[in-house]
């Protein structure tokens, strides 16, 4: 007789299951996914509703084996660490804090008390990104609304310079084109969904209209329509100065007065080319007009997760969004002075501590050079060519993966982290409260800084 081989039962692995966790990759900020986590393995198995980018961002996440701190490149123990960088900041004339997009608010709140305590320079990554935006909104203001509004009631949506295809492939389906609403029972039925772009990109088949502007004059486009919705006189010759024509935009203004509710939604196609905060402050003013005929609103589309929190952390203990200096002992702001790019660019700094953020990679050639001549403290949860440049360097917890805390969607609205599994690493929140503490104690009595 054949000899009968019995199978091993399958061993039970050790599963977690977190509901309502929250995606931290981009603004948008999804708080609806479901993670299978395998403890043993300290890894996401299934992220059930994540989109292609929110599954990458779980999937990818593994917990490497490496040293918590490294100083000058040699391992070090995190109170020597914590130590270092608050000499560094300490002894420094100008020191600078960049980053903070990718940490949670809590993080986020100390990082800038830090700054304030030794009378530095603190900025976060719209100061690249949607900093124009910022400046615009300061300058003329905001019809807003949260994403949920627009869910359910916007029946006009018209995203302007970006492409949530690629982007943000949960904005369309969750929160503006095609999620059923409140008063858009039918979804994508009950809405004109218009792209206004340079070119057409994966979004444009989610659009019912396609407007093609010549690249850089989306200024001249929305201060025409500006004028069309007052009732006043355009050029003849707009089709052949911004490439649209009179009848497109007709058109629009015909379906912006008469829809019954209307929202912009702002790409980086806007902030980042000719006209920059005129054409974001022409965006917010153009929201502002159509609400005399009905309801509108405009929103910038942010990218990184908790970028909204950043602006809205420093905005509340400053007063200003980013790009912030605390040289003569209170808060000043001004772009193009006080923000990070152009600060090493002018080699003014003489120490910086990167958050959760990558210049080195990015950056001018200029700042580049600069970064790396200076002593740098790094807090990320990858190796990236700013860490490599380090003096100090910290490997931190993931948030929203590892850690708690509260983050910021890019409509405002505050979102409680719940973590999968924990890390041996410390948290962002927990390296600056260390190096915060470490630094009043270097400023007590004789020591303490000034205002200059």
């Amino acid at each position: 007789m054949p000899e009968v081989i019995q199978s091993k039962p399958k061993e039970k692995k050790n599963i977690k299951i977190v509901k309502d966790a929250t995606c931290t990759f981009c603004g948008c900020v999804c708080d609806d996914m479901e993670l299978t986590v395998d403890l043993d393995e300290h890894r996401i198995t299934k992220a059930k509703n994540a989109c292609v980018l929110g599954r990458a961002w779980f999937y990818e996440h593994v917990l490497e084996d490496r040293p918590v701190v490294l100083i000058d490149g040699k391992e070090a123990t995190l109170e020597e660490g914590m130590d270092t960088a608050a000499q560094i900041l300490v002894d420094a004339k100008f020191p600078i804090t960049y980053g903070l997009s990718d940490c949670t608010c809590e993080a986020q709140r100390v990082a800038v008390d830090i700054m304030d305590t030794i009378n530095g320079n603190v900025d976060t990554t719209t100061s690249v990104c949607h900093g124009p935006s910022g400046m615009a909104f300061q300058g003329v203001g905001e019809s807003t609304a949260t994403l949920g509004e627009i869910r359910n009631r916007a029946d006009l949506v018209i995203y302007w310079g970006g492409n949530p295809a690629e982007s943000h492939p949960r904005h369309f389906t969750r929160y503006a084109v095609t999620p059923k609403g409140m008063y858009i029972p039918n979804g994508k039925k009950d809405r004109t969904v218009v792209l206004v772009d340079v070119r057409k990109t994966s979004s444009t088949p989610v659009a019912d209209i396609f407007v093609q502007v010549k690249p850089g004059k989306d200024f001249e486009v929305l201060w025409a329509l500006r004028a069309l919705v007052k009732g006043k006189r355009i050029s003849k010759d707009i089709e052949e100065q911004t490439g649209v024509s009179r009848e497109m935009l007709d058109d629009l203004v015909y379906r912006m007065k008469n829809c019954q509710y209307g929202v912009l939604f702002l790409g980086m196609g806007l902030t980042m080319t000719r006209g920059r905060h005129f054409n974001s402050g022409a965006v917010y003013s153009l929201a502002a007009d159509l609400n005399e005929f009905t309801h509108f609103v405009a929103k910038p589309v942010r990218g990184h997760g908790n970028v909204t929190g950043a602006d809205n952390v420093v905005s509340w203990q400053t007063g200003y969004p980013f790009g912030v200096n605390f040289n003569r002992g209170y808060p000043r702001f001004n772009p193009g002075e006080f923000t990070t790019s152009d600060v090493l660019a002018r080699g003014e700094t003489d120490a910086a501590m990167i958050i959760a953020s990558d210049p080195a990679s990015n950056f001018s050639r200029r700042a580049i050079e600069h970064l790396a001549k200076i002593p740098v403290i790094t807090m990320d949860t990858k190796e990236t060519h700013t860490t490599k440049i380090s003096k100090v360097r910290f490997a931190v917890a993931t948030y929203g993966i590892n850690t708690g805390g509260t983050v910021y969607r890019m409509d405002d609205v505050p979102i409680s982290l719940r973590p999968a599994f924990d890390s041996p690493f410390p948290t962002d929140q927990e390296v600056l409260e260390g190096i915060r503490q470490r630094v009043k104690r270097l400023l007590t009595g004789s020591k303490a800084r000034t205002a200059f």
